[in-house]
């Protein structure tokens, strides 16, 4: 349904501005005259349309989300009504955010629930968030729901940003090497040798191979450098193909440390995801569909699929799991143990809070293997240079 962004005169001669959804505009503006409200302008909002490719780490309002969440909450705690609750929660964004806000306002107000408002918007709203939202609303629970949703979202933002930060600064020291070794092999190397080429002397090895490599990059340049664009151009096409990212992604769960980083980061969300979901009353399954539309891991995701499947047809959780061969068998314990205890969402959100501190630590133990070896790196192709260049100079003046 379209949207319409309007300015207009209130009963109390303030003027007031916001959006409404209708049909058309003049459905738009027997809207507002039923409010009470005199239409100064009235224009329909051009809403972005739905991204393609997108992945549940990286949706355009994440962290605003987190936060909305969170303060609704807290307005919800205190008795403030939903409509009003948003609309003071959008007062406070800008740009499209603050029309999603609205949108949302408004569709609360013409009478769907929260979590249908919720679903018209899934760029901005994960299934995550439209199922507990439901689940809350039908159990009068909304605020107590709301609450665990921000605890889930800050905490899986916690685990993200902790791995990132880890590893930011090994990526800013290969960055800087890398543009200090092109500046220094285009730029520097051909200035050096150029009085050493006049002089006619024969140029020692070292010296030859700096030279040819310098040469290819000043003259030749633009071959490495296509065939790495078309080689990322092929990695991207490749990733939007089911077949493509299945083999990326059991690729990366295959590689030393990396793969074992990969591997307990899913497996933690997944747990995280599926504690939240029980915990508020939803049954196992239908958690398990919420957390395949969530992970963003093919070889997981077809793992859960394969094994809800199985135990819709009466096959244990833990056998289902273990029969995929994807989850190690700590995991595959802990779903058994949990099962029969009944204490499966605490048991996951244990298993969540162990795997969360095992990948920090590889990854600061990464990060710290990373950075001297960059360096040391960095110093050694710095340190040829210098004596493919001093090397002949020295020879010419017999000091060698």
């Amino acid at each position: 349904m379209p949207v319409f962004s309007y300015q207009a005169i209130a009963a109390d001669k303030k003027t007031t501005r916001g959006t409404v959804t209708a049909d058309g505009a003049k459905q738009a503006r027997d809207q507002l005259r039923r409010r009470g409200l005199l239409v100064q302008t009235i224009q329909q909002t051009a809403v972005a349309e739905r991204r393609a490719f997108t992945l549940p780490w990286s949706r355009r309002f994440g962290s605003k989300v987190t936060s909305t969440i969170r303060e609704l909450a807290t307005l919800l705690g205190v008795g403030i009504p939903v409509t009003d609750a948003l609309d003071t929660l959008a007062q406070q964004q800008r740009g499209a955010y603050r029309t999603a806000l609205l949108i949302l306002r408004d569709r609360v107000a013409a009478g769907a629930s929260l979590a249908e408002a919720m679903a018209e918007q899934p760029d901005v709203f994960d299934p995550l968030c439209i199922r507990m939202v439901e689940v809350g609303e039908n159990s009068g629970t909304l605020e107590a729901v709301l609450e665990q949703l921000a605890g889930f979202k800050e905490r899986a933002s916690e685990l993200k940003d902790r791995v990132l930060t880890a590893l930011l600064y090994p990526a800013i020291v290969f960055a800087v090497s890398l543009a200090v070794s092109l500046f220094l092999m285009i730029v520097v190397v051909p200035m050096l040798l150029t009085n050493l080429l006049e002089a006619g002397r024969k140029l020692p090895w070292p010296t030859r191979v700096l030279k040819a490599m310098s040469d290819l990059l000043v003259e030749r340049g633009w071959i490495p450098a296509a065939l790495l664009a078309a080689g990322a151009c092929a990695m991207v096409v490749c990733l939007r193909t089911s077949g493509g990212r299945r083999t990326w992604h059991r690729f990366l769960l295959r590689l030393p440390l990396i793969g074992s980083m990969a591997r307990k980061q899913t497996i933690a969300r997944i747990a995280l995801v599926l504690s939240t979901l029980i915990r508020s009353g939803i049954v196992y399954l239908k958690a398990v569909e919420i957390v395949v539309r969530s992970t963003s891991n093919v070889v997981f995701r077809e793992a859960l699929e394969q094994s809800a499947k199985e135990v819709g047809a009466g096959i244990e959780i833990s056998t289902s799991l273990e029969r995929t061969g994807v989850f190690p068998p700590l995991v595959v314990h802990i779903f058994s143990v949990g099962q029969q205890s009944g204490r499966l969402e605490e048991m996951l959100e244990r298993l969540a809070t162990d795997y969360d501190r095992q990948v920090a630590s590889s990854s600061a133990r990464l990060a710290s293997a990373l950075e001297p070896l960059l360096i040391l790196t960095l110093a050694v192709f710095v340190g040829f240079i210098l004596f493919a260049t001093l090397l002949p100079i020295l020879e010419a003046g017999n000091v060698l």
